[in-house]
């Protein structure tokens, strides 16, 4: 049986990006939480959130091409609404886009150390999934009224080969019943940072398009099937941005002919994506 050492960039993970990550969650963890005490906006923990997203990144060396920020107003509330290919979608997001973002995650999230008490003390929406709409309503209009925008990843899950799956509707029950635009992002690239299932991470260039806010005044009803429609709807929209590289070769896999047994190899590194 023959042993293959792990690639360069597994020794990179598990010996200086974890033991980093770690550091900065527990550093600008502990400040968000303090602040909590004193600033119940959730707004200075936002400052420590996007530091924490901006230091990730930069330490992975995952650098972010943005295309249509410019569509957006500086002083609306949204919800984006995104594919989901990495654990780095939402550093990405977070240090992307210049607003008040609250995610909406489930409540299991809410108990892992200083991640999960921060979302719980800075504002975030952390909702039981066997009783969602209870959860997400009853805080809707609060949320709004603060300015404070919400990230929804509908897939529900991470995409391993960067094809977008189908969009749940009850994801979407929020921006309709309030009315609030619906901004989609396609997030192009970030699965080759760090796959689904994989410990190594790579450097490599992300590419993030905001996509035209869609209106959604006049379209509340509580009707599922017409959540269901706008769903759909949203992801045409994302998809053939977010699945532009599927296909590519994700860093470390076997060249064709190669095999897929053993550990994987180095990677030659990513190619960009082209600017925009």
């Amino acid at each position: 049986m023959n042993f293959t050492l792990p690639p360069l960039h597994w020794w990179r993970t598990v010996f200086f990006l974890i033991p980093a990550i770690t550091l900065y969650t527990i550093v600008l963890g502990t400040l968000s939480i303090g602040s909590s005490l004193f600033e119940r906006s959730g707004r200075f923990a936002h400052w420590c959130a996007r530091a924490w997203s901006r230091l990730i990144l930069a330490t992975t060396g995952v650098r972010i091409d943005i295309v249509g920020l410019e569509r957006l107003e500086h002083d609306r509330a949204y919800v984006f609404v995104s594919n989901h290919q990495s654990t780095y979608d939402i550093p990405i997001i977070f240090w992307s886009l210049p607003y008040q973002i609250r995610i909406i995650a489930k409540e299991s999230l809410g108990r892992f150390p200083f991640v999960g008490w921060h979302l719980r003390r800075t504002g975030h929406m952390l909702v039981d999934r066997r009783h969602p709409r209870a959860a997400i309503f009853g805080r809707a209009s609060r949320l709004m009224k603060e300015g404070l925008s919400l990230i929804v990843f509908p897939e529900g899950t991470r995409s391993r080969d960067g094809r977008v799956s189908p969009f749940k509707g009850g994801s979407f029950y929020l921006a309709l019943e309030a009315g609030l635009p619906i901004v989609p992002l396609s997030i192009v690239g970030s699965r080759h940072v760090m796959l689904k299932g994989r410990l190594a991470t790579y450097p490599g260039r992300v590419k993030l398009v905001v996509h035209e806010p869609i209106d959604t005044s006049g379209l509340a009803g509580g009707d599922p099937r017409a959540a269901r429609a706008f769903a759909a709807r949203v992801r045409e929209v994302i998809a053939p941005d977010a699945e532009a590289d599927v296909g590519r070769a994700l860093p470390g896999a076997p060249k064709p002919g190669e095999g897929g047994s053993g550990s994987p190899r180095e990677p030659e590194g990513l190619a960009p994506h082209r600017q925009t």
